[in-house]
Protein backbone atom coordinates (compact mmCIF):
# COMPACT_ATOMS: atom_id res chain seq x y z
CA UNK A 1 0.00 0.00 0.00
CA UNK A 2 1.34 3.63 -0.93
CA UNK A 3 1.61 6.25 1.68
CA UNK A 4 1.20 9.93 0.47
CA UNK A 5 2.48 12.88 1.89
CA UNK A 6 1.66 16.60 0.28
CA UNK A 7 3.77 19.09 -0.31
CA UNK A 8 4.36 21.63 1.86
CA UNK A 9 3.21 24.93 -0.09
CA UNK A 10 5.41 28.45 1.06
CA UNK A 11 3.33 31.41 0.41
CA UNK A 12 5.40 32.93 -2.27
CA UNK A 13 4.68 30.18 -4.47
CA UNK A 14 0.64 30.15 -3.89
CA UNK A 15 1.00 33.57 -4.08
CA UNK A 16 3.34 33.28 -7.73
CA UNK A 17 0.81 30.55 -9.27
CA UNK A 18 -2.82 32.79 -8.46
CA UNK A 19 -0.96 35.97 -9.41
CA UNK A 20 -0.08 34.33 -12.82
CA UNK A 21 -3.51 32.97 -13.01
CA UNK A 22 -4.91 36.45 -12.40
CA UNK A 23 -2.72 38.42 -14.86
CA UNK A 24 -3.98 35.33 -17.66
CA UNK A 25 -7.21 35.68 -16.78
CA UNK A 26 -7.03 40.09 -16.86
CA UNK A 27 -5.16 39.92 -19.54
CA UNK A 28 -7.10 37.75 -21.40
CA UNK A 29 -10.36 39.77 -20.77
CA UNK A 30 -9.14 43.02 -20.88
CA UNK A 31 -7.44 42.62 -24.59
CA UNK A 32 -8.40 45.20 -26.66
CA UNK A 33 -10.92 44.29 -29.14
CA UNK A 34 -9.22 45.73 -32.38
CA UNK A 35 -6.44 43.32 -32.40
CA UNK A 36 -6.24 40.44 -34.87
CA UNK A 37 -8.56 37.47 -33.55
CA UNK A 38 -6.09 34.94 -34.66
CA UNK A 39 -3.52 36.21 -32.76
CA UNK A 40 -4.85 37.13 -29.16
CA UNK A 41 -6.63 33.73 -29.54
CA UNK A 42 -3.44 32.13 -29.55
CA UNK A 43 -2.20 34.64 -27.24
CA UNK A 44 -5.30 33.70 -24.68
CA UNK A 45 -4.96 30.32 -24.93
CA UNK A 46 -0.59 30.28 -24.26
CA UNK A 47 -1.36 32.88 -20.99
CA UNK A 48 -4.34 30.41 -19.60
CA UNK A 49 -2.08 27.30 -20.16
CA UNK A 50 0.99 28.72 -18.33
CA UNK A 51 -1.62 29.81 -15.54
CA UNK A 52 -3.13 26.48 -15.86
CA UNK A 53 -0.04 24.44 -15.54
CA UNK A 54 1.46 26.58 -12.60
CA UNK A 55 -1.60 26.00 -10.67
CA UNK A 56 -1.59 22.33 -11.18
CA UNK A 57 2.13 22.10 -10.66
CA UNK A 58 1.49 24.40 -7.29
CA UNK A 59 -1.77 22.34 -5.56
CA UNK A 60 -0.92 18.99 -6.53
CA UNK A 61 2.87 18.45 -5.81
CA UNK A 62 2.99 15.69 -3.37
CA UNK A 63 5.33 12.28 -2.84
CA UNK A 64 4.03 8.70 -2.31
CA UNK A 65 6.45 6.12 -1.07
CA UNK A 66 5.42 2.46 -2.87
CA UNK A 67 6.23 -0.80 -2.10
CA UNK A 68 9.46 -0.77 -3.95
CA UNK A 69 10.13 3.35 -4.69
CA UNK A 70 9.63 6.81 -3.99
CA UNK A 71 7.51 8.47 -6.60
CA UNK A 72 7.13 12.22 -6.77
CA UNK A 73 4.32 13.91 -8.14
CA UNK A 74 3.75 17.26 -9.66
CA UNK A 75 0.86 18.26 -12.08
CA UNK A 76 1.74 16.39 -15.13
CA UNK A 77 4.99 15.12 -14.18
CA UNK A 78 6.47 12.32 -12.33
CA UNK A 79 9.77 10.82 -10.91
CA UNK A 80 10.20 7.06 -9.74
CA UNK A 81 13.17 6.66 -7.50
CA UNK A 82 13.70 2.62 -6.85
CA UNK A 83 14.23 2.31 -2.96
CA UNK A 84 17.31 0.16 -3.82
CA UNK A 85 19.05 3.62 -6.06
CA UNK A 86 18.43 5.91 -2.97
CA UNK A 87 22.00 6.34 -1.43
CA UNK A 88 21.23 9.71 1.20
CA UNK A 89 18.84 12.11 2.53
CA UNK A 90 19.48 15.34 4.30
CA UNK A 91 18.22 18.77 4.57
CA UNK A 92 18.45 21.08 2.15
CA UNK A 93 17.53 24.73 0.74
CA UNK A 94 18.70 24.47 -2.73
CA UNK A 95 16.86 26.91 -5.13
CA UNK A 96 17.16 24.40 -7.79
CA UNK A 97 14.32 23.16 -9.57
CA UNK A 98 12.18 20.56 -8.24
CA UNK A 99 8.62 18.89 -7.35
CA UNK A 100 9.09 20.79 -3.91
CA UNK A 101 6.58 23.98 -3.34
CA UNK A 102 8.62 25.01 -0.39
CA UNK A 103 12.19 26.13 0.19
CA UNK A 104 12.15 23.83 3.52
CA UNK A 105 13.46 20.73 1.42
CA UNK A 106 15.45 17.40 1.64
CA UNK A 107 17.68 15.84 -1.18
CA UNK A 108 17.42 12.88 -2.11
CA UNK A 109 20.41 11.38 -3.79
CA UNK A 110 19.98 8.30 -5.55
CA UNK A 111 21.69 6.21 -8.22
CA UNK A 112 24.52 8.65 -10.49
CA UNK A 113 25.01 10.75 -8.86
CA UNK A 114 21.52 12.48 -9.34
CA UNK A 115 19.00 13.83 -6.85
CA UNK A 116 15.81 15.13 -6.53
CA UNK A 117 14.54 17.84 -4.34
CA UNK A 118 10.93 17.76 -2.27
CA UNK A 119 9.28 19.37 0.23
CA UNK A 120 6.97 16.86 2.26
CA UNK A 121 4.91 18.71 4.67
CA UNK A 122 5.43 16.16 7.38
CA UNK A 123 9.18 15.77 6.49
CA UNK A 124 9.64 13.84 10.13
CA UNK A 125 7.11 11.30 9.23
CA UNK A 126 7.85 11.23 5.71
CA UNK A 127 11.62 10.33 6.95
CA UNK A 128 10.22 7.76 9.64
CA UNK A 129 8.38 5.52 6.79
CA UNK A 130 11.18 6.10 4.39
CA UNK A 131 13.69 4.85 6.79
CA UNK A 132 11.37 2.31 7.35
CA UNK A 133 11.41 1.34 3.22
CA UNK A 134 14.83 1.94 3.30
CA UNK A 135 16.44 0.41 6.72
CA UNK A 136 20.47 1.10 5.87
CA UNK A 137 19.35 4.95 5.33
CA UNK A 138 18.79 4.73 9.27
CA UNK A 139 22.23 3.87 9.88
CA UNK A 140 23.74 6.23 7.73
CA UNK A 141 21.53 9.27 8.76
CA UNK A 142 22.69 8.55 12.52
Amino acid sequence: MAIAFRSKIDARFKALALALAGVAFFTTWMRPKSAPGAVWTAMDLLLIGAAALAIWVTFTTYYELEHDALVAHSGPFSWRIPFTEIVAVRPSDSSKSGPAMSLDRLQISYGGGRSLLISPADQAGFLAMLHRRVPRLASEQS
